[in-house]
């Protein structure tokens, strides 16, 4: 699910399997979309050059030939006509047929997507009183970053990884995932590449100073590579009681395999894994298609909950879920009332393919960023992911979510 729209436009020919390796554009149509209303071409009249005798109306402007006081306000009225027209005209302008129109929000709120540009499983650090939002490869970054103060309103700023390290194929297609945790006074990202020895998508770490980057990749080797269950991908961390553990995905829908959750301890310094993964969740459920992936474990009220998503990313099956865990390696139970995050189809607007999420807590508030596909009015799936903000309630010790949201929702 990690593709750039170029790589996947390059390898959808090649691959017929669910998950992160299909890109093929789907269309999808509501039963009732509802259309948008027609804005007349000449909405105030015929323009007065088109008429055999001009004369003044709400849209032409009178020309006063004294300046008597009763002249002087039948001008000031023209005016205001003249400025209300000048309105209605620059609405019908930059109105286009099948465009949705945009309600107002209040000052107070947002409405998602929150980014609107292609960035696809987003991974988010707040340091300080800034967040940071890190995403798969596009707009030609490697590994796309971006900055907020309110995780609302996102500046992008440049490539968080402008160099690959040498074991990775060059070419920033290859490059899915990043995921940021601060260690210390460093910062490190652990993020998936193009092996070029095994050929296979595997997990690497870099390190930096700054959350923005530049990060790099001192390695000569992957971090995480397991090519006999065909690669390693969505690198998550988790700093828990002084221990800090990895969790990731082996990549076996590239080639037929039962795909896997994994958990592995990381060195004090999260650059090296030590003794052995543990899987701790498997596509073993109707609704996960051939496909669980983008494993994230989080810590509530002393209880460990491994939110992850499932299915072929590419279309309305995609989704996301949890498990209950025992602890930070399992064993893990998932939900029964898994997806608790799906696509929303019957009615406008559509909500097409909600996954790659990350899960992270502001003050008494639990949130979650995830990706959802951008969809043309007429129910054409796009080719890019935008980042989309809700909040994550809980209840009975089960998270619910507050989305996918459609309307404005009060700012964070």
């Amino acid at each position: 699910m990690k593709m750039s729209s170029a790589f996947r436009a390059a390898t959808k020919q090649q691959d017929s399997t669910q998950g992160d390796h299909k890109g093929t554009p789907l269309l999808y149509h509501a039963a009732h979309a509802a259309r948008p209303y027609m804005v007349g071409a000449y909405p105030c009249g015929r323009p007065a050059a088109a008429r055999t005798r001009p004369r003044p109306t709400a849209c032409t402007r009178p020309r006063p030939t004294r300046s008597h006081p009763a002249i002087c306000l039948l001008y000031i009225l023209a005016l205001l006509l003249m400025v209300g027209c000048g309105q209605q005209n620059q609405q019908s302008s930059t109105s286009t047929p099948g465009a949705h129109t945009t309600p107002t929000i209040p000052p107070s709120s947002f409405k998602n997507p929150v980014i609107q540009s292609d960035f696809p499983d987003p991974d988010v650090l707040q340091v300080g009183k800034t967040y940071y939002a890190y995403a798969t490869n596009a707009a030609g970054a490697n590994v796309q970053v971006a900055r907020s103060n309110d995780l609302v309103h996102w500046d992008m700023l440049k490539d968080a990884m402008p160099a690959l390290p040498p074991w990775a194929q060059p070419g920033g297609s290859f490059v899915w995932a990043p995921s940021v945790i601060q260690l210390g006074n460093k910062y490190v990202m652990y993020y998936t590449a193009r092996d070029m020895q095994s050929n296979k998508q595997c997990v690497g770490v870099a390190v930096s100073d700054k959350p923005e980057g530049k990060f790099k990749d001192q390695s000569n080797h992957a971090l995480v590579c397991q090519a006999d269950e065909g690669g390693t991908i969505d690198p998550s961390p988790l700093l828990d009681g002084g221990k800090l553990y990895l969790y990731f995905k082996n990549d076996g829908n590239c080639c037929g395999r039962t795909t896997y959750l994994y958990a592995q301890q990381l060195t004090a310094d999260g650059l090296s894994v030590t003794g052995k993964p543990t899987r701790l969740v498997s596509n073993d459920n109707s609704w996960e298609g051939s496909v669980v992936e983008a494993p994230d474990m989080f810590k509530h009220n002393g209880k460990y909950y491994l939110f992850f998503s499932a299915n072929d990313y590419s279309g309305v099956h995609y989704a996301v879920g949890y498990a209950r865990c025992q602890t930070a390696v399992g064993p893990c139970t998932e939900a029964a009332e898994n997806p608790i995050l799906a696509s929303q189809t019957t009615h406008q607007p559509l909500v097409i393919g909600p996954g790659g999420e990350t899960v992270f807590q502001v003050g008494n508030q639990t949130w979650m960023v995830y990706h959802v596909w951008d969809v043309a009015p007429d129910g054409t799936r796009g080719d890019s992911r935008y980042m989309w903000l809700d909040r994550v309630n809980w209840q009975d010790d089960k998270p619910h979510v507050q989305g996918p949201t459609t309307a404005p929702e009060p700012i964070p």
